[in-house]
Formats: structure tokens, C-alpha cells, sequence
């Protein structure tokens, strides 16, 4: 097979998949499949709400499918459209369970779905996050049974992790080097030729699959476990009573510091991918204890926000069951509108438990898809505050008149990410 004869179906048009069917539309023909019909119609419609691609390079592409027969987009939620492509790329979500283990349910059934259209020579490719060896100990039966073909001699697979940073529009998906596998020598070399198509970064081809999924695995668990360590300082250094931003700058100044900054750490990756990696290794008999304790940390700080925001109302004077606090910004990072696995939340229910009344508001979050998954009703205009929380520091946020929001003197502002002058914040983390 070559590039010049191939036609790409993407399943998944979520913050992966559909910036890679846009950037493989302008060279290449290609089918986004994605089963949410509302979202392929809002598509179709020149609408994103991810806000992830340029809407005038998505109507390009799909307009290309009318003029020419050599690239364009077709938009779908009917997977027969997939029947005519022989390249499969799957960028579905892998998330996590209540039990805090893989749920593969949207991967499996992509791969069942892959398999009913699977023909000889196809070449199945991976996006979604995974453990090492899920690809081929997990979705490679699926693909067989459903195709009744043979893997590695009928089809082919690879996997190529994503590394879509959202809400970045630096580092979009064609700057960032794109990590390429493939279940054989030949197909390796393939799938590192497509993604070349496309990434003007450059790629790294790695020796085998798993390689390439373990990859994945521990670049967001390194960051895991990296911003665990400050905030494990910044809880200590509470009790100490000195600011951790300003312990991080005096020892940033030496040149090999790792300068990373405390906060709550949520999202789709950094929050749910050592969940998969330590899976693995416990179905192997070890019990990863770094990373389970990282984890561990970083899921209680939406906690320690809240009580100690709490504690500085008391201090100051205010009645909690009187006082009304606002909280700025619900998405998981800032400017940005994805609110998958948001900590906001943890911070929101714990205060609820105090009895005040807590307002929340996010200029970049849909409120109906707040409202779906956290039934949270989003304010649109601010009142007066007795607390007010800078959590996620959207642009817009660094230059709001915080004491135009205060009811009075006693107010107190927490600006959690240390991004405000330290003379407008009461604490920060």
C-alpha cells in the first residue's frame, strides 16, 4: 500500500480525531465518523464547540469532497460510510471507571464496528490512550472475530498515541512530534510515512506497539507525579506558613529545577492515564506505589481548597451559612472549554457541605453540557461575594475588578494558581 492510494476513515471526532481529519482531509480522503449525530450535524455546519480546528480550514475540507477526487472531508454517524476506507484510526475516549480502573467499552466497540468492515490489506491505527499491549491483547481479537480475518496476514494494525494539548493553539497538532508503530517492519514504516504527511514536526518511530502505548502511559503520569510533589509542598508548607510560589521561584533560579506550579489536576489525560499504566502492572503482580501516592495527593486538593477557604472566612469574620462565594472557572485547565474530569467540582462540593451558597461561572464552558454531566447551572452575570475563588485562570480572568465583586472589606479572594498580583489575592495556593 502507499499514500497514494488510501482512503481514511477517523472514528471519533472529539478534540483528537477531528483535528486529524482536517489536517489528513487537505492531503487525503477521508470519512469522520462519529456516533453523536448532533455533533456530525454541527459540524457539517461550520460548528465546533471544542473550538479545537479553524473553521474556515473544516469548511475547506469539507467543501474539497464536492471539487476533487483526491482529498476532502465526509462527515458521518452512519459507520457504513466507513465501508470504502482501508486505513482505520480510532481516537476514541478510554476513560476510567467509578472503581478507577479502564473502561475500554468505546474502544471495544469501535473495534467491533472496524471489524465488520475490515477487508485484506487494511490497516487498523490506534489514537485513543491505552496500557501496554491493549492494542494486540485487547482490540486485535475483537477485529478478528468480527472480520473473520487474520491478524497480521489479512490486516494490520498500528498505534500512534495522541498528544493533543487542548485549548493550545501553539502547539497544535502538526508542531508536536507524533510518536508512530506498527504490528510489522513494513507497516511501521507506512503508518510513519502517513503521519509525515501531516506532521511538520517530524515523528519517532518506535520498535514495537507496546513501546509506543507505554509511551503514552507515563508521559502524563510523569506530569502526574511532578505537580503531586509541589502540591505535597504546598500542603506542607500551609502549615509552615510561607508561600509556596514564592519558595518555587527562589529555588527556579537554579538551572536543572523543575519548575512546576501546585493546583488541581483534572482533564482527560493527566488524570486518568496512570489509572492505565498502574492497571497493568497490578495484573502483573506489582503494586506501583509512586504513582497510586501521586495520584492520591493530587485528588485531595480540591478538598484542601475548600476547607482552607473556609477557615480564612471564619478568620475574617464571616457567617458561612450568610455568605455567598463565587467560583471562577469550571474546565479542567485554562482558556480551554473541556470540563472532562473538571477537580472545580471537588471544590464546589465541598463547600456545599459548609451550607453557603456557591455560584459558578465559566465564559468558555457550555452551560447545557455543565448542566448534562455535573448538573451544574453555570451563572452568566456576577453578583456581590463574600469569597471569591479564581480556579481556573481563563484571559479573561486576569483582568476582572475583583474588588468590584467583593461585598464588602471582609471578602477574601483565593487565586489557586498564583497568577494574580499578591496584592489584589488573600491566599493562594
Amino acid at each position: 500500500m502507499n499514500l497514494k492510494n488510501i482512503n481514511i476513515g477517523i472514528i471519533g471526532l472529539g478534540y483528537v480525531g477531528l483535528p486529524l481529519a482536517v489536517e489528513f482531509a487537505k492531503k487525503h480522503k477521508v470519512v469522520g465518523f462519529d456516533t453523536n449525530s448532533q455533533r456530525v450535524k454541527q459540524l457539517v455546519g461550520g460548528e465546533d464547540i471544542t473550538n479545537e480546528v479553524n473553521i474556515k480550514e473544516l469548511i475547506l475540507v469539507l467543501n474539497a469532497t464536492n471539487t476533487n477526487k483526491k482529498n476532502g472531508l465526509k462527515l458521518s454517524s452512519n459507520f457504513k460510510d466507513l465501508k470504502s476506507c482501508n486505513i482505520f484510526i480510532v481516537t476514541v475516549p478510554t476513560p476510567i471507571n467509578k472503581f478507577k480502573s479502564p473502561d475500554l467499552e468505546p474502544l471495544l466497540y469501535a473495534s467491533k464496528m472496524i471489524g465488520q468492515l475490515l477487508k485484506k490489506g487494511d490497516i487498523v491505527i490506534y489514537e485513543s490512550t491505552v496500557y501496554p499491549g491493549c492494542t494486540e491483547e485487547e482490540c486485535v481479537p475483537v477485529l478478528e472475530k468480527n472480520s473473520n480475518l487474520i491478524f497480521n496476514k489479512d490486516f494490520f494494525c498500528g498505534y500512534s498515541p495522541e498528544r493533543i494539548n487542548p485549548g493550545d493553539k501553539v502547539k497544535t497538532l502538526t508542531k508536536i512530534i507524533k510518536v508512530t508503530s506498527g504490528s510489522n517492519d513494513e507497516v511501521s514504516d507506512f503508518v510513519n510515512d502517513l503521519y509525515l504527511s501531516i506532521i511538520e514536526a517530524g515523528t519517532h518511530k518506535a520498535s514495537s506497539i507496546k513501546v509506543a502505548e507505554a509511551s503514552k502511559s507515563i508521559e502524563n503520569a510523569q506530569r502526574d507525579l511532578n505537580i503531586s510533589f509541589v502540591n505535597e509542598l504546598a500542603l506542607i508548607f500551609d502549615r509552615i506558613n510561607i508561600d509556596t510560589t514564592e519558595v518555587l521561584d527562589a529555588a527556579a533560579t537554579k538551572w536543572n529545577f523543575l519548575n512546576f506550579k501546585p493546583g488541581l489536576v483534572g482533564g482527560h489525560c493527566i488524570s486518568v492515564d496512570p489509572y492505565y499504566l498502574t492497571h497493568k502492572a497490578e495484573s502483573l503482580g506489582y503494586y506501583p506505589q509512586v504513582i497510586h501516592s501521586g495520584r492520591r495527593i493530587n485528588d485531595q486538593m480540591g478538598a484542601f481548597v475548600a476547607n482552607k477557604l473556609v477557615k480564612l472566612m471564619v478568620k475574617s469574620g464571616l457567617q458561612l451559612i450568610k455568605s455567598k462565594i463565587l467560583i471562577l472557572g469550571f474546565a479542567f485547565k485554562e482558556n480551554c472549554s473541556d470540563i472532562r474530569n473538571s477537580k472545580v467540582i471537588d471544590i464546589y462540593n465541598e463547600l456545599k457541605e459548609f451550607g453557603v451558597e456557591v455560584d459558578i461561572h465559566d465564559y468558555l464552558v457550555d452551560p447545557e453540557i455543565a448542566k448534562k454531566e455535573f448538573d451544574i447551572n453555570l451563572i452568566s452575570t456576577f453578583d456581590k461575594y463574600n469569597a471569591i475563588i479564581l480556579a481556573v485562570p481563563h484571559e479573561k480572568y486576569l483582568k476582572i475588578d475583583y474588588n468590584a465583586l467583593k461585598v464588602d472589606s471582609k471578602a477574601v479572594i483565593f487565586d489557586i494558581k498564583a497568577v494574580l498580583d499578591k496584592n489584589i489575592s488573600d491566599i493562594r495556593l
